[in-house]
């Protein structure tokens, strides 16, 4: 009897506490704490896309810091060939009576002013001696006879004036459209630090079947006798020139998962800067976005933060 009278007692007043809990105010839920784990992983996800390094190990690696900043952008056509004799300043020297040559004064290399002695000859008919003269002040490039020798109708010296030289480009068919007469031209001997700038002059009509090209001749100043016939050069024509508001130097750029990139200066290290670039020469790169002007970036050897980057990351995935 007495159970009953409690499981009536407990079923009546149960509603009442059900409508109590209905009138509770929601209390919110707890918040876990990240795990200490989670928020060193998050450290070190940070630390692994930026390259640390001290202003010593910077010197030591050889890393060159500047400012990305505006500049002149040229857009150039490098061309290879060759220095060659002016043709329109070159003479052949023939005996103006053939006869027997009794003396030759100029030899090869020499230096000669116009009229000057090269050579004398007998004469068949009048048995007299004359000089043969040079026509033109310049150097002797080639001498066909020698002393005792008959001279006849051919050439006995050629005489070159070098105060002006050719050189003599090829152009491959992909590039005719880009070259024309008037264009101006840095011409350049390599590995001797040797440069001069010309114009071009002509531009061949007829291809050379050997090679394929065309030539393109620039008209080059030779006061100094600095430049050679024969000697191989290289030509840079400046197609057309843009102004750049932000520019780096060529070297600056990395490629990081098929992107452009450039490792910008910030604090005690370096992170790399994803960018668009736009126009480019030998030397300079436009960027179009992705870094301010201003901005420090590594300019020589950026190489050495990408080899460190992914040696961090490798470390990392570890």
């Amino acid at each position: 009897m007495k159970t009953q009278n409690l499981i009536v007692t407990l079923l009546a007043t149960l509603p009442a506490a059900l409508t109590g809990c209905g009138r509770r105010e929601a209390q919110p839920m707890p918040v876990a704490s990240p795990p200490a784990t989670q928020s060193a992983a998050d450290g070190q996800a940070h630390a692994a896309n930026r390259v640390a390094l001290t202003e010593a190990q910077i010197r030591a690696s050889g890393i060159t810091v500047e400012v990305a900043g505006p500049a002149q952008v040229r857009e150039t056509l490098v061309l290879y060939g060759t220095v060659a004799v002016n043709a329109e300043r070159v003479r052949e020297v023939t005996a103006r009576y053939p006869g027997l040559v009794r003396s030759v004064t100029r030899r090869v290399g020499d230096a000669v002013r116009a009229g000057e002695t090269l050579a004398t000859v007998e004469s068949n008919e009048s048995l007299r001696t004359y000089p043969v003269a040079a026509p033109l002040s310049g150097v002797v490039i080639q001498r066909r006879i020698n002393p005792g020798e008959y001279s006849g109708d051919r050439a006995l010296f050629t005489v070159a004036d070098l105060s002006t030289v050719w050189v003599e480009l090829s152009i491959f068919p992909r590039d005719i459209a880009k070259v024309h007469v008037g264009q101006t031209v840095q011409v350049k001997i390599p590995d001797s630090g040797s440069s001069a700038n010309g114009r071009i002059v002509y531009v061949a009509a007829i291809g050379q079947a050997a090679s394929q090209t065309l030539t393109a001749r620039v008209l080059l100043d030779n006061s100094d006798r600095s430049w050679a016939p024969g000697l191989y050069v290289s030509a840079e024509i400046t197609l057309a020139e843009a102004h750049a508001a932000v520019a780096i130097r060529n070297d600056a750029l990395q490629t990081l998962e098929g992107h452009p990139v450039v490792f910008v200066k910030s604090g005690d290290g370096f992170a790399p800067a994803r960018v668009v670039l736009g126009r480019r020469d030998s030397g300079l790169t436009e960027v179009v976005s992705g870094l301010q002007r201003g901005a420090r970036y590594a300019a020589a050897n950026s190489f050495i933060l990408k080899a460190e980057l992914a040696r961090g990351e490798a470390a990392h995935e570890n």
